[in-house]
């Protein structure tokens, strides 16, 4: 499936210095070449950004249909 820019995805693996974790769910801000890899940021519930990382198309999955969303509370990095 094809991620758009401004599309909601879910970060696939914890990215360790970061602070998050797999099912995290950012926004692509920016694509790479065509889809070689995507900026995306990463928000609390409040809108404070956490990370704008760069991640490969491995990285990252679309919303799936049955996902359901879900709060936890940032770690200190």
């Amino acid at each position: 499936m094809t991620i758009r820019e401004h599309e909601c995805v879910v970060l696939t693996e914890h990215l360790p210095g970061t602070g998050l974790k797999a099912g995290d769910v950012g926004t692509v801000v920016h694509i790479h070449a065509g889809g070689a890899g995507y900026e995306v940021e990463f928000m609390t519930l409040a809108g404070e950004t956490v990370a704008v990382t760069t991640l490969g198309p491995a990285q990252i999955r679309t919303i799936a249909r049955r996902d359901i969303a879900h709060a936890r509370a940032m770690q200190a990095v």
